[in-house]
């Protein structure tokens, strides 16, 4: 029994390692593209069916799952292209953990000594640097949205109060300085909240995705034909669940940025 905390080198592009987590990445960018394609293509009906139907049904079901945070459709259909890419993005590639030959199927290394198997497929949102790089997308994003609705000046003094503490210092009221201090202060602190976004949403998803798959890896070792099968139904729930949390977040995150400091 073997499952590398790190995902591992399948082969390499000149000196670019190409890891079974960035393989089961690209299935997944694929797979959204062709389901994207497949709907621009289609000639589009006004009584929808097939892949046109299911995609109007996506997006009603997630403008709805916005309107409740935003309470504004005109807000959820700009929010909407970001959240609905990180939640689907998300469950892809938490499902995809769950398809058959995923961390079964591969090669055969030594590695410290001992013969071990290197999947070829491995859930892309079990290697940190995938989850690292969506939360760092989606607090980004928050900031960027946040600049286009309150103004630079504004999204950025809620970090930096320079204008609260220079008016305070003009009025000279003691009380004035000090809550200017303290105001000054707490938008430093507001600085780290965002550092800690990013890592409290990476290693989230990151944690409960690769602790699925230790304990799916456990379960195997034990029986692998049964022992797994109702294991593997609470891993298709739990990727529900981690996308929705994930895109839930990113949604609140949104919200709280396109409104000015109180």
């Amino acid at each position: 029994m073997h499952l590398s905390l790190a995902a591992e080198p399948v082969f390499h592009i000149g000196d670019f390692p190409v890891t079974n987590s960035i393989i089961n990445t690209w299935i997944a960018i694929v797979v959204i593209v062709l389901f994207v394609v497949i709907l621009r293509v289609k000639k589009i009906t006004l009584v929808p069916k097939g892949a046109q139907n299911f995609g109007e049904y996506l997006i009603e079901f997630l403008l709805g799952f916005i309107d409740g945070v935003t309470h504004s459709r005109k807000k959820s259909e700009k929010f909407l292209p970001i959240v609905a890419t990180i939640f689907i993005f998300v469950l892809i590639l938490n499902w995809m953990g769950q398809l058959p030959g995923t961390g079964s199927i591969g090669l055969w290394k030594v590695k410290e000594g001992a013969k071990v198997l290197v999947p070829f497929l491995r859930p892309g949102t079990s290697d940190l640097n995938t989850t690292l790089a969506l939360a760092v997308f989606a607090v980004i994003s928050t900031h960027i949205f946040g600049i286009i609705t309150i103004g630079f000046f504004k999204h950025v003094n809620k970090f930096f109060n320079f204008a609260g503490l220079v008016k305070a210092f003009k009025t000279l009221n003691p009380v004035k300085i000090f809550t200017g201090i303290v105001n000054f202060f707490i938008g430093l602190i507001e600085v780290f909240s965002e550092i800690a976004k990013t890592v409290s949403l990476s290693l989230r998803l990151f944690g409960n995705i690769f602790a699925g798959e230790v304990l799916l890896t456990v379960m195997a070792s034990l029986m692998a034909y049964i022992v797994p099968i109702p294991f593997m139904f609470l891993e298709l729930l739990v990727g529900v669940v981690q996308a929705t949390i994930f895109a839930m977040l990113t949604l609140v995150f949104m919200e709280v940025a396109t409104h000015g400091a109180h």
